[in-house]
């Protein structure tokens, strides 16, 4: 889990996860994964962004324009990020982002194989609105 502010402001401020997609959350065939879990990812990256901001974990209020994009699979590395786009007094507006960095390669030789994707695959974007207390 990383976060980092921009010079001069909070808007533009990332936070970034990574993690392994276990097989126990396959939902279809071809070891699909189903888009709520990129939907649950951009809420854990929402709670960190919130508390890094303002001490709070917030409560997301809303998504909009969740696009999916590409297949998120068991046995994927996926790397989700949040971006602070606009702040207003209890709102927080964040675009979110899941790309797959690693995906499982197995063959009947290397079960076990799997390979660094470059460039990523962009998976499921997304922008939602998150809303914190007032500040004392």
């Amino acid at each position: 889990m990383t976060g980092t502010q921009p010079s001069g402001g909070r808007v533009g401020t990332v936070v970034t996860h990574r993690r392994y997609v276990p097989y126990s959350h396959a939902h279809y065939a071809g070891n699909l994964v189903d888009g709520a879990y990129s939907l649950g990812l951009f809420g854990d990256v929402a709670t960190e962004m919130c508390i890094l901001l303002d001490g709070d974990e917030g409560l997301f209020a809303s998504y909009s324009d969740v696009q999916f994009r590409a297949p998120v699979r068991a046995g994927d590395i996926v790397e989700i990020t949040a971006t602070l786009a606009r702040e207003g007094t209890r709102s927080r507006v964040m675009d979110f982002e899941v790309r797959v960095v690693g995906r499982g390669a197995p063959t009947a030789d290397a079960p076990g194989a799997a390979e660094v994707l470059d460039p990523p695959i962009v998976a499921t974007t997304a922008t939602g609105t998150v809303v914190v207390p007032p500040r004392p």
